[in-house]
């Protein structure tokens, strides 16, 4: 099943030309996840190869503008196209709170609108994965993300399938999929007979803001992709620390002593180039990527190859020269 992630926003605080603020989609087979939902994020859904979905799920790290202004605008779009399906928004606690002071912007809606209030340690079961509520430090009601597939099993070995006189069809299936099958000689065949050893699924996790926290390194533990926020450089160390944000150093060490596979770096403030930041967390951990808007990470199963960042993936235009005017990281 593909995985991958859409950046629309990866702005800190106010949007630039080239960079808009916070929100990004996690794409999994056909489901849409958007994580954070700021100004202009439905635009930038727009101007994506994604197009406006009809989201089912809204997940919200915390309540500050630059990361819930969009969502009025879009909850009242999804209602001037006559929605139906109802919709469910996640957030920490004070997400009912800040949806009845949207209530006079948004007014009547054609469809429900379902709110949650989540706290750290909270999962949603889905199929086939899980939504983890992480423990995060910004000082206010605030949580990150971790999307934590099942485990699969192993691979299947059709050399020792024929040895064993397996034959071809639904058989093979079964045994694929951990159920043992009874053959026409009266022999039973276990799946651990033909399948190597279990497979663990994909780990994604998004930490919204956040200074370094030991909670994030522990549940980043061995993830495919860590998004990670780098507000500052470690020349405003001092500032990252007033503000309970991170530098792009602290990020690194994060990902260094989680033993993830990629880190992206997000949230960038407009002072810095993100190849200023990509220079500084790569002297602590190699494979850093600062995405840009519409790029996309793209997250295969690991024996399949590494988490791979494409550069305006997400762009109908993407083989044309930029015309954002930020460097490339």
């Amino acid at each position: 099943m593909d995985l991958d992630l859409v950046f629309l926003g990866t702005s800190a605080s106010v949007p630039t030309p080239a960079r808009a603020p916070a929100a990004l989609l996690i794409r999994r087979g056909g489901e849409r996840l958007l994580v954070d939902c700021a100004e202009g994020t439905q635009r930038q859904l727009m101007r994506s190869v994604v197009g406006l979905p009809e989201l089912e799920q809204v997940f919200l790290t915390h309540f500050h503008a630059d990361h819930t202004l969009g969502l009025p605008g879009m909850l009242k779009t999804f209602s001037l196209r006559q929605r139906e399906l109802p919709l469910t928004i996640y957030g920490p606690p004070g997400l009912r709170e800040l949806y009845r002071s949207l209530d006079r912007l948004i007014g009547r809606l054609s469809y429900p609108v379902d709110l949650e209030e989540l706290r750290p340690g909270d999962a949603l079961e889905r199929q086939g994965y899980r939504i983890l509520a992480i423990p995060v430090h910004h000082g206010v009601s605030a949580l990150g993300y971790a999307l934590v597939e099942d485990g699969r099993p192993g691979a299947f070995d059709p050399a020792g399938a024929d040895a064993l006189g397996i034959p071809f069809g639904p058989e093979r299936g079964q045994l694929q999929h951990g159920e043992s099958v009874t053959l026409a000689d009266g022999r039973v065949v276990t799946p651990g007979e033909v399948l190597g050893k279990p497979r663990p699924g994909r780990r994604v996790v998004i930490t919204g803001d956040t200074a370094p926290v030991e909670t994030v390194r522990v549940l980043a533990e061995g993830a495919d992709v860590l998004v990670h926020e780098a507000t500052f450089s470690e020349e405003e160390r001092d500032r990252a620390v007033d503000t309970l944000h991170s530098t792009a150093r602290q990020a690194a060490e994060v990902a260094r002593d989680a033993g993830v596979r990629l880190l992206a770096l997000t949230h960038v403030s407009p002072r810095y180039f993100g190849s200023d930041l990509a220079a500084e967390a790569r002297e602590v951990f190699a494979t850093t990527v600062v995405p840009r808007d519409f790029d996309v990470i793209e997250v295969p199963f690991p024996e399949r190859g590494e988490p791979t960042l494409v550069k305006r993936g997400a762009r109908p235009d993407r083989a044309r020269p930029s015309d954002l005017p930020d460097a490339a990281a």
